[in-house]
């Protein structure tokens, strides 16, 4: 913890709402969810204060959405594993799993709230409020209707909402750099899901600096944490479009003649 960490009070549901206020939040409108606790400093209260303020916020007339992985979080790796290149894993769970996940203490403490909908399968979306039902089955029903994102100490490389730009398969000259060879992946129980490997360049991270150039995306802070907020479907739609015209140039790779 930071000397500036431990000379502030702690963050209140107060301070929490007043922060999602100024971001843009309002009541009734649907917004998807991504967060991290340790990046507001301290909250009195922990990450029921976060779903409070949300819920206060947004009200039953609007909705919210998370993702609920049955996942565990990041386990460590070795030293070998690095050189491997494998740059996370992570058990996976059975759909039925409703213990801690690896989407984060603030994302549980919502899934474990009355009147909260748990989607189904591995991708699973949990929504409360308006359209729940709707909502969880998955992201695509908030695109269809207009929702918004919210990024709190997070940044896009989180906002599962991105993955409704992905219809076709990357080209092979991108996905080389991310296949897992099976030579690593037999080394793993079959329940463990493995992140291998990264491309040049960023894909996710470039859409969100030219959504913010674009001021599309809306930057403020609550606490320590920065914060992000911006319609899901413009910012889906320029990484389905990047996706379509050039994806060499937006991964950094260079297209085979």
């Amino acid at each position: 913890m930071t000397a500036s960490q431990t000379t502030q009070p702690p963050l209140t549901q107060a301070d929490i709402e007043a922060g999602l206020r100024r971001l843009g939040l309002e009541r009734g409108q649907i917004v998807e969810v991504h967060s991290s606790l340790s990046r507001f400093g301290d909250v009195a209260g922990g990450p029921a204060t976060v779903v409070d303020a949300l819920m206060s916020v947004i009200g039953p007339q609007g909705a919210i959405v998370m993702s609920a992985y049955p996942v565990s979080k990041p386990l460590p790796l070795s030293e070998a594993e690095k050189s491997w290149g494998v740059l996370a894993k992570v058990q996976t769970y059975p759909e039925s799993y409703r213990g801690p996940t690896g989407m984060g203490v603030i994302a549980d403490e919502f899934c474990r709230r009355p009147g909260t909908i748990l989607g189904p399968g591995w991708h699973r979306v949990c929504a409360w409020g308006r359209d729940a039902q709707k909502l969880s089955q998955g992201y695509q029903a908030l695109l269809a209707l207009d929702g918004w994102a919210l990024l709190l100490g997070v940044d896009i490389e989180r906002l599962s909402s991105m993955h409704q730009a992905e219809k076709e398969p990357l080209p092979p000259e991108i996905t080389q750099y991310v296949t897992l060879p099976t030579e690593i992946r037999q080394r793993y129980p079959a329940d463990y899901y493995i992140a291998y490997g990264q491309t040049p360049e960023n894909a996710w991270l470039k859409i969100q600096a030219r959504a913010e150039s674009e001021q599309i995306i809306k930057i403020g802070q609550i606490g320590q944490a920065t914060c992000r907020f911006f319609k899901a479907r413009p910012v889906v739609e320029m990484y389905a479009e990047a996706l379509r015209t050039d994806p060499w140039g937006l991964y950094g790779v260079k297209k085979s003649a």
